[in-house]
C-alpha cells in the first residue's frame, strides 16, 4: 500500500523510552512521541488483523486432504507459507521508510498485501530490494528516503519509536543507533535472536552480496560475524527460490554453537536448511578420541586429497583376458576389449559406480561374444556338423517342441536382435557372473580402506611422500577410533568410491533428504568460525558445493585450530586458490569498547598485523581483576559468578578457564556454562568471569584463544589472576 506521511510533524530525534521503560509524560516531544506510538499502533494492528486473515485462509486449505503428488506439492508449500506467517507473530514491523515524494512504506520480517488485487505491499518484506534502504539509506545518500523509523514491540503492542531524519540534520554513524544500542544492551538469553531490525550496512551489503562464487568476510569479535551469515542464508534463500530445492548447509564450530543459533533461521522464515559441524557431516560416523594437536596438523594438510585419489586408482582392476563361464562353455574376452571397456567405465565416475558401468559393457560383450559363437557353430554346422548344433541347440536350452516364429534361432540359427536382449538380461542377472565381477572388482568400504591405509607405513610411505619418517610414524600408530581429523579423510575416500546403491533418502522435506545423504549437493554453504577449517576441511565443503556459492566468515586472529596459517590467502589457497572474494566488517557492536581496549596488545603477542575492530559503545563497565593463589580458586569463582548474576538478573553468565582446570571448577559451577576458550567461541554473555588467562595465553595458539575469551562480553568482564 503506497501512503502518505507528512513530515512537518516529523518525531525526528526523538528518543523512544524514559530509562524506567515508559513513554515520556511532558513536553512537545513527548506529546510527538505518543502520536507516532499510536501511528504506528494502528498500522501494527492493521498489519497483525491482515497476517490473521492469511494464516486462517492457509490453514483451512491445508485441512483438505492431498490425493496427488501434485497436490502434496503444493500443500508442502502452503505449509511453509503458513508457518512462516505464524512465526512472523512476534516483531511483525519493525520500521518504516518515509520517502522524499511523500510515500510511506513499512518494512517486517514477512510481506503483505492488502485483500485488493494487485495493491501494492502492505508491509514489505525485509528481504526484498524495497527494503534495502532502511539498511543502507544515509543522510549524505538518502536513496530517495527522508526519514527512517524504527519501531520496537512487545508482542502485539507498539513499545517505543526512533527515528532518523535523512535530510542531513543528524549525522549519526550508525542505522538507527538507538535501536541499535537498545538491542546491545537487552539482557542475553542463550540464544541467538534476530537482527532484521538493526542490521547496519556494512553487514547488509555482505548479506546481499552475489551469491557466485566464495565469499570470505574477514570480523573481529562482536561485528556481527554469524548475524551476517544466517541473515545472509535467509536473504539468498528469499532471492534464489531454486536454492530451496536443493537447500543451504550451515558449518558451526560447535554441537553447542550450532544450538545457540538454533531459533534464528525458522524465526526468519527458512526450514531448508541444514546445520552440522565438519565433525557430524558423515551422520553415521562419530568421532571416538581426541588427537594431539601435531595430529590434526598433519591429517588436515591437502597433501592428502591426491594421496587418497592415487590409493584409490591403484585398487583398480588391470586389464587382462577375462575367462567366463556360461552355460557350460568358457568364453574369452580379450585383453584389449578389457581395457578399452575399462577405460570408459572409469572415466570421470567414482569406484563403484566405474565397477557398475563396466559390469554393463562386460554383460553386453558376453552376450556378443556368445552371439558370435554360435554364428561360428551354424557355418560350421552348413559345412556338415549337425551334432554341433545340436549341442549348442541344448546348451541354449530351447524347446523344440514351441511355437515356431519367422525369424531368429530357431530359423537360421543367428540370435535376433531381442534374443541378444533377453540374453544380455539372464547374463546380467546371473549370480556366478555378479560373483565372478565382484572377485575381480570388489566391493570396498571407505572405513576398512582408510584404516588399512593409515596404519600400513609402506603404503602411507608410498601414497603421501610429502610425509616425513617421524610424520609416518606417527600417523601409523595411532589408535582404531576415529579422530576428527580422520573425518574429511573418510569423506574423501567415500567420495572416490561412490556409493554401491544410490538410494533415494526419506524425508517429506529437503532439508531431510540433505541430511542423510553424504553426497547432497547443496545450493550454498555458509561457514561459521571458517579459520578453524583445515585444508581437508575445506575440500569437504567443495564437495558438497560444486558450484563454489560459498560464504565463509570468521576472524584469522581468533584461529586455534592445529594448522599454522597467519592470513585468509594461506588458510584457502590450496583449496580455492585465488578464486575467492574478499569482504570485512570493521565495526565492534557487541562487545564493550572498556573491553576492546584490553585487545591490543593480546592480538600483538598472537603475532597479527590486524588492527581490532572499533568499538561502538560503552556498557559504563570498567573491566576488574582479582588475584587469587590456586588453593582459593573454586571458593572465589563461586562468589564471583554468585555477584555477576545478582548484578545481570535475567541474563547470561558465562565460565571461561584453561583446560586443565575445567574438572575443577565444573564440581563446583553446575548452573553456569564453563567453557575453554575453543569451545566459547561464537558464543556470548552478559557477563564473563575468565580465570587464569596466563593459563590460557599458555596453551598451544593460546593468546588467540585469549582475544577469543576477552570479547565474549556485550557489558562486564571480571578475570580471576592465578598467582604462580
Amino acid at each position: 500500500m503506497r501512503r502518505t506521511s507528512d513530515l512537518s510533524n516529523s518525531t525526528a530525534g526523538v528518543n523512544d523510552v524514559t530509562p524506567d521503560g515508559q513513554l515520556p509524560t511532558s513536553t512537545t516531544e513527548s506529546v510527538a512521541l505518543r502520536s507516532a506510538v499510536a501511528e504506528e499502533q494502528a498500522f501494527l494492528d492493521l498489519a497483525t488483523a491482515r497476517r490473521d486473515r492469511l494464516t486462517d485462509r492457509l490453514q483451512a486449505e491445508l485441512s483438505s486432504e492431498a490425493l496427488d503428488a501434485l497436490e502434496q506439492a503444493r500443500q508442502r508449500m502452503l505449509r511453509q507459507q503458513h508457518d512462516e506467517l505464524v512465526r512472523a507473530g512476534e516483531g511483525l514491523v519493525f520500521g518504516r521508510l518515509d520517502g522524499l515524494d511523500g510515500t510511506v512504506r513499512h518494512v517486517g520480517r514477512v510481506g503483505l498485501r492488502d485483500d485488493a488485487e494487485g495493491s501494492e505491499p502492505l508491509l514489505v518484506d525485509w528481504r526484498a530490494p524495497a527494503a534495502r534502504p532502511f539498511y543502507t539509506a544515509t543522510a549524505v545518500d538518502p536513496q530517495g528516503q527522508a526519514r527512517r523509523r524504527h519501531i520496537r514491540t512487545t508482542g502485539s503492542t507498539v513499545v517505543g519509536v526512533d527515528d532518523e531524519p535523512l535530510d542531513g540534520t543528524t549525522t549519526a554513524e550508525l542505522v538507527g543507533e538507538g535501536a541499535l544500542l537498545a538491542a546491545l544492551d537487552q539482557r542475553r538469553t542463550g540464544h541467538m535472536s534476530t537482527a532484521i531490525s538493526t542490521l547496519q550496512r556494512e553487514q547488509d551489503d555482505i548479506i546481499r552480496a552475489e551469491a557466485t562464487g566464495p565469499l570470505i568476510v574477514q570480523g573481529g569479535p562482536g561485528t556481527g560475524k554469524t548475524v551476517v551469515a544466517l541473515h545472509r542464508v535467509a536473504y539468498l534463500l528469499f532471492t534464489h527460490r531454486k536454492m530451496a530445492e536443493q537447500a543451504v548447509l550451515v558449518l558451526g564450530p560447535s554441537p553447542r554453537f550450532l544450538q545457540y543459533i538454533a531459533q534464528v533461521l525458522p524465526a526468519l522464515g527458512e526450514t531448508a536448511v541444514v546445520s552440522a559441524t565438519c565433525d557430524t557431516l558423515l551422520h553415521d560416523v562419530h568421532v571416538g578420541r581426541d588427537e594431539s594437536r601435531l595430529l590434526a596438523e598433519i591429517k588436515g594438510r591437502a597433501l592428502w586429497q591426491p594421496a587418497l585419489e592415487s590409493y584409490v586408482a591403484s585398487l583398480l582392476p588391470r586389464a587382462r583376458e577375462l575367462k567366463l563361464r556360461w552355460e557350460g562353455e568358457f568364453y574369452l574376452i580379450p585383453a584389449a576389449t578389457v581395457a578399452q571397456a575399462l577405460a570408459s567405465a572409469v572415466q570421470g565416475r567414482p569406484y563403484h559406480r566405474a565397477r557398475a558401468a563396466f559390469a554393463e559393457q562386460l554383460h553386453h560383450l558376453l552376450a556378443d561374444v556368445v552371439a558370435e559363437q554360435r554364428e561360428a557353430l551354424i557355418n560350421e554346422m552348413e559345412e556338415g556338423f549337425e551334432d554341433i548344433l545340436a549341442r549348442v541347440d541344448r546348451s541354449m536350452g530351447h524347446d523344440h517342441h514351441s511355437a515356431r516364429t519367422s525369424t531368429g534361432s530357431d530359423i537360421d540359427g543367428l540370435l535376433s536382435d531381442e534374443e541378444t536382449e533377453q540374453l544380455r538380461r539372464r547374463i546380467a542377472e546371473n549370480a556366478t557372473i555378479a560373483r565372478f565381477i565382484e572377485a575381480w572388482w570388489p566391493t570396498l568400504d571407505p572405513a576398512t580402506l582408510l584404516g588399512d591405509l593409515l596404519t600400513d607405513p609402506t603404503v602411507l610411505g608410498r601414497f603421501a611422500p610429502q610425509l616425513s619418517p617421524e610424520e609416518i610414524t606417527a600417523v601409523a600408530a595411532e589408535p582404531a577410533p576415529w579422530a576428527a581429523s580422520d573425518i574429511p579423510l573418510l569423506d574423501a575416500l567415500a567420495d572416490l568410491l561412490g556409493e554401491v546403491d544410490a538410494p533415494q533418502p526419506p524425508g517429506e522435506f529437503v532439508a531431510d533428504r540433505a541430511r542423510r545423504q553424504r553426497g547432497w549437493v547443496y545450493g550454498h554453504v555458509v561457514i561459521d568460525e571458517a579459520q578453524e577449517l583445515s585444508e581437508m576441511q575445506w575440500h569437504m565443503v567443495l564437495r558438497r558445493c560444486p558450484s563454489r556459492s560459498i560464504t565463509a566468515v570468521g576472524d584469522i586472529d581468533q584461529a586455534e585450530a592445529a594448522h599454522r596459517h597467519a592470513s585468509w590467502a594461506e588458510a584457502v589457497r590450496a583449496v580455492l586458490g585465488d578464486r575467492w572474494t574478499a569482504a570485512e566488517l570493521t565495526i565492534c557492536y557487541r562487545t564493550p569498547r572498556e573491553v576492546m581496549d584490553l585487545t591490543g596488545p593480546v592480538l600483538k603477542a598472537a603475532g597479527s598485523q590486524n588492527a581490532p575492530p572499533r568499538a561502538v559503545r560503552s556498557s559504563g563497565v570498567a573491566p576488574w581483576e582479582l588475584t587469587i593463589t590456586p588453593a582459593e580458586l573454586a571458593s572465589a569463582a563461586v562468589d564471583a559468578v554468585r555477584q555477576l548474576r545478582q548484578r545481570w538478573h535475567g541474563g547470561t553468565v558465562g565460565v571461561i578457564a584453561p583446560t586443565d582446570r575445567i574438572a575443577e571448577l565444573l564440581a563446583v559451577l553446575n548452573d553456569v556454562p564453563v567453557l575453554t576458550a575453543t569451545q566459547s567461541k561464537g558464543l556470548e554473555w552478559d557477563a564473563t568471569l575468565l580465570i587464569d588467562p596466563q593459563g590460557i595465553a599458555a596453551e598451544p595458539r593460546g593468546w588467540n584463544g585469549l582475544y577469543v575469551a576477552l570479547t565474549r562480553c556485550t557489558q562486564e568482564l571480571g578475570q580471576l589472576i592465578l598467582t604462580r
